[in-house]
């Protein structure tokens, strides 16, 4: 978990219990007296004042989109489609050259310029040569641009995965700022009431106007509550509508899910094993073995000699006649020993990065499945009592200020101290919820075992 949650959770909870003890020394209230202890464990069960877009979406949804729509995705999708075009030049064949000339025109001399002189004096040639590969390159060619378009492949579907990742973090964003946004509404609901009532015992004498005064000066910092958290959800939908694809979406959109616990029973040997299967960068480095091994195979096959033929019809004083030729290099000095060598050491490079990636993939998971147990065990504390000790607190320290048996100091601090353990739990929550959608990131998949 990340520390700065932690630090935050720890005085809060502090602050918490120090307000329950204290409000257990005023005067409890009588049997009769109404209470609103209900417990809040999970953010999203109570009611919300905001308003939510006539749109909304799943997370679910949300990745479907984004997979479909997002322009980056999108523009990397086209260099699968780049590929297999290369595909297609690698397994073409030379073309066939003709050639064709006429020699000991009488230019100029244009009298000489008679049938005769052209059937017995001109000289015509028509040949047609063509380039004969040795050493199966055409094929070597192929499967090379073949093996490059599997690791493109791959490493496109990774671009998926941490766009999925993206995606389900920004949402979480989203559902964080909506809970926010809720428990700032709640609270400024609840402390208007209390002004209200406030009002009515300034009226009747019962508070001094001092006191009066400061219960409607800490409204204030409610309604900035709230006008915080409005633009934090604004800001959240907007960054997730960038990764959606702005044009996919209104304007007014909005998401719909459950903000809440989930736990998770899982092995993290089971977690890595299925990551080594699934993750599409470790395939990708796999692959990449097996492209620089058909590029070694190439580099040998370029080191073959190929032959050029070549047929002429030839017209010389009348005489019509044919003539073959054939031509290769003598490999006497090139024989292609540089790009040999240079690929042998590619393929080397390809296992000692695929060994990388290997390791990388364990590392990712380890990290991702720490950071969900250690999140899991923050959230499990707050849902283990505190969340309750709060309310009780809150509305216990309420109930005796509304009837005098608690000072105005008394209730402000129980205020603040629900407010801060309320707002803790959400952010240890979303931050449990991306450390799980981490972890489905770094298994390379979204069904965990």
């Amino acid at each position: 978990m990340p520390a700065k949650t932690v630090l935050f959770a720890i005085p809060a909870l502090v602050v918490c219990l120090a307000s329950a003890a204290a409000a257990q020394t005023s005067p409890p209230p009588p049997p009769a007296a109404p209470q609103n202890t209900m417990p809040q464990t999970a953010p999203q069960n109570t009611p919300s004042g905001q308003v939510h877009g006539a749109v909304r979406i799943s997370m679910d949804q949300a990745i479907q989109m984004a997979l479909q729509h997002n322009h980056n995705l999108k523009a990397a999708r086209t260099t699968i489609q780049q590929d297999q075009a290369l595909e297609i030049t690698a397994n073409l064949r030379p073309n066939p050259v003709f050639t064709a000339d006429a020699q000991f025109l009488p230019v100029f001399q244009p009298s000489h310029f008679t049938a005769d002189y052209l059937d017995e004096t001109v000289q015509f040639d028509l040949g047609i040569s063509y380039l004969f590969e040795r050493g199966r390159k055409r094929q070597h060619r192929l499967q090379a641009a073949q093996d490059v378009t599997a690791e493109t492949k791959s490493l496109v579907t990774d671009n998926e995965r941490t766009l999925t990742f993206n995606v389900a973090s920004q949402f979480v964003s989203v559902q964080l700022a909506e809970s926010t946004l809720d428990l700032a509404l709640q609270d400024m609901k609840s402390f208007q009431n209390t002004v209200d009532i406030s009002q009515a015992r300034y009226n009747a004498g019962d508070i001094s106007e001092g006191d009066f005064l400061k219960i409607k000066l800490q409204l204030l910092q409610f309604q900035q509550d709230v006008a915080q958290a409005q633009l934090a959800k604004v800001q959240a939908l907007v960054g997730l509508r960038q990764f959606l694809g702005y044009e996919t979406v209104p304007e007014d959109f909005d998401v719909t899910s459950d903000f809440d616990y989930i736990p998770l029973q899982m092995k993290l040997e089971d977690l890595q094993a299925k990551a080594l299967q699934n993750r599409p960068d470790f395939r990708a480095a796999q692959q990449g073995v097996t492209a620089a091994k058909s590029q070694y195979e190439l580099a040998k096959a370029n080191g073959k000699v190929d032959v050029t033929g070549t047929a002429n019809y030839d017209h010389v004083s009348d005489t019509n006649t044919a003539s073959f030729f054939g031509s290769f290099q003598i490999p006497i000095f090139n024989r292609n020993q540089g790009e040999i060598a240079r690929t042998n050491y590619v393929i080397n490079q390809a296992q000692e990065l695929q060994l990388a990636a290997s390791d990388q993939v364990m590392s990712d998971v380890l990290t991702a499945y720490e950071g969900v147990r250690e999140n899991d065990l923050v959230v499990t504390q707050f849902r283990g009592g505190y969340l309750d000790a709060a309310q009780q607190s809150r509305d216990i320290t309420e109930y005796s200020y509304k009837r005098g048996a608690a000072s105005l100091l008394d209730y402000l601090d129980a205020e603040r101290s629900y407010r801060a353990v309320q707002l803790s739990y959400r952010q240890s929550l979303a931050a449990y919820l991306t450390a799980v959608e981490q972890l489905r990131e770094a298994v390379g998949t979204r069904s965990l075992p």
